[in-house]
């Protein structure tokens, strides 16, 4: 299980309040990286989202944890990473919320399950499941349902 993850915005807090009201929760400042907002969904998971000023960097620091660094921010609007996130927000309302952000969003069909794919300052991806949605996420999801589907497909495809 995954109980929180990280991602970079332009406006790390508008991006955390908008993730708290998918998911029913509230955005706090986030104080060991300055600038930065935690988008908390008050679950018995502990689930969150750390939202990091775009340019951020995390580096190992020793047995102390990791520290931040700022660079230049990447130049390329899109990035390979995203995630999927269970929330109590019906469709109808995740759709509303991103309408009124100005967020490219899209009702999608992964095959065995539909997903929301919510672009988060129209850079970055998050899939929002509201609550049949992950229903249809899990029952794909489950060890004797992902074996039988899974592709099989090579790890490491030619260069």
């Amino acid at each position: 299980m995954i109980h929180h993850l990280s991602i970079a915005a332009r406006d790390p807090r508008h991006v955390a309040e908008v993730l708290a009201e998918f998911m029913g929760g509230a955005a706090t400042r986030f104080t060991p990286n300055p600038g930065s907002w935690f988008a908390h969904q008050h679950d018995e998971y502990g689930t969150g989202v750390e939202v990091y000023p775009a340019g951020t960097e995390l580096r190992p620091a020793g047995p102390q944890g990791a520290g931040f660094a700022m660079i230049e921010p990447i130049r390329s609007r899109y990035s390979p990473t995203h995630f999927a996130l269970s929330v109590t927000t019906d469709a109808d309302t995740v759709e509303a919320i991103a309408r009124r952000e100005g967020w490219e969003c899209f009702r999608c069909n992964r095959g065995l399950f539909h997903v929301i794919e919510v672009w988060l300052e129209n850079e970055s991806m998050v899939e929002i499941l509201p609550p049949e949605f992950a229903a249809e996420y899990l029952a794909a999801t489950r060890p004797d349902k992902a074996a039988a589907v899974a592709p099989a497909t090579p790890r490491h495809r030619p260069a």
